[in-house]
C-alpha cells in the first residue's frame, strides 16, 4: 500500500460555518465544495479537513446522523503564544486556556460554530 494523501472527515450541521472558521482563522482554503460538503487544505498541513453535512443521504445510513463530537482537531504550531494572541484579537473565544502538561505538551483550544474542538499545540520536551 502507498498512501498518497490523508484527510480527516467530520460530520457537522453547518458546513459553510465550519469551512469559514478554518479559512478565516487558520489559513485553510477550500479545495472542493458542493452542497453539504467542503474539503479544505493548507500547503503545510499534511492532510485535508473535510466537512460533510449531517444527514446527507450520500453517507452510509449508520454514519449520516452522527456529529463530529469527542474528537480534537490538533495542529502543532511554531509560535503558540503568538497564535493565542492572534485568535484573541480576532475575537475567537478560547475554550481551554493555555495549559502545560507534565509530559511537555502546551496547548489551548477553541471551537468552531459546530462545536468541533480545534487545539493548537507545541512541545517543550
Amino acid at each position: 500500500m502507498r498512501i498518497t494523501a490523508s484527510a480527516v472527515s467530520l460530520t457537522v450541521d453547518d458546513v459553510p460555518g465550519a469551512s469559514a472558521f478554518l479559512v478565516d482563522h487558520f489559513g485553510f482554503r477550500e479545495e472542493m465544495a458542493a452542497d453539504g460538503f467542503a474539503s479544505l487544505t493548507r500547503d503545510d498541513a499534511g492532510m485535508n479537513v473535510v466537512f460533510v453535512r449531517r444527514g446527507l443521504p450520500t453517507m452510509p445510513a449508520g454514519q449520516r446522523d452522527r456529529h463530529a463530537g469527542g474528537l480534537i482537531l490538533a495542529f502543532v504550531v511554531d509560535d503558540l503564544e503568538g497564535e493565542l494572541g492572534r485568535l484573541q484579537a480576532e475575537g475567537v473565544p478560547i475554550t481551554m486556556p493555555l495549559t502545560t502538561e507534565e509530559w511537555g505538551e502546551r496547548a489551548f483550544q477553541v471551537q468552531d460554530p459546530n462545536g468541533v474542538v480545534v487545539q493548537l499545540v507545541d512541545w517543550n520536551g
